[in-house]
């Protein structure tokens, strides 16, 4: 008879990487997939008068994503549907390509960002969401102090 190695408790791992890796605004967010598996990375960037997120999503349209503002929260989705694209006398070996529903939320504190000139966009794999800041939350530029 052989044995099986049985993990009672798959995401553990994960979740003591979490708990020391993310910020503490990030607990209690919907960050994954269908099927528990890989989400695309995201790239947040701040600037004086913005913020950008750059989601890395390749072999997707901007047809798939769905983005919403609700209550502060930006949620970015996706529920790509897997074509079959072989002829009938074809058939896969291996298949790694794998296009999974996915849904990534960040909370947007509305004393910052002007959530009226939200724009998004959708080129080589990059989908780019720019979120201007309002106007009273914009860095001030460095000012020089003469030394006298």
């Amino acid at each position: 008879m052989k044995l099986m190695r049985s993990n009672v408790f798959p995401n553990l791992p994960q979740f003591f990487d979490d708990f020391f890796t993310k910020d503490f605004q990030d607990w209690g967010f919907q960050n994954n997939s269908a099927t528990d598996t890989t989400i695309p990375a995201v790239n947040v960037i701040e600037s004086n008068d913005s913020f950008t997120v750059e989601m890395a999503a390749p072999g997707m349209t901007k047809k798939d994503f769905q983005i919403e503002l609700e209550n502060e929260i930006l949620k970015i989705t996706s529920q790509k549907e897997v074509e079959g694209d072989l002829k009938e006398s074809q058939r896969y070996t291996r298949r790694e390509f794998s296009y999974q529903s996915f849904l990534r939320t960040f909370r947007l504190p509305k004393s910052v960002v002007d959530d009226s000139k939200i724009k998004a966009s959708y080129e080589n794999g990059i989908l780019r969401i720019l979120i201007p800041k309002r106007e009273e939350a914009k860095l001030p530029a460095p000012r020089k102090i003469e030394i006298k």
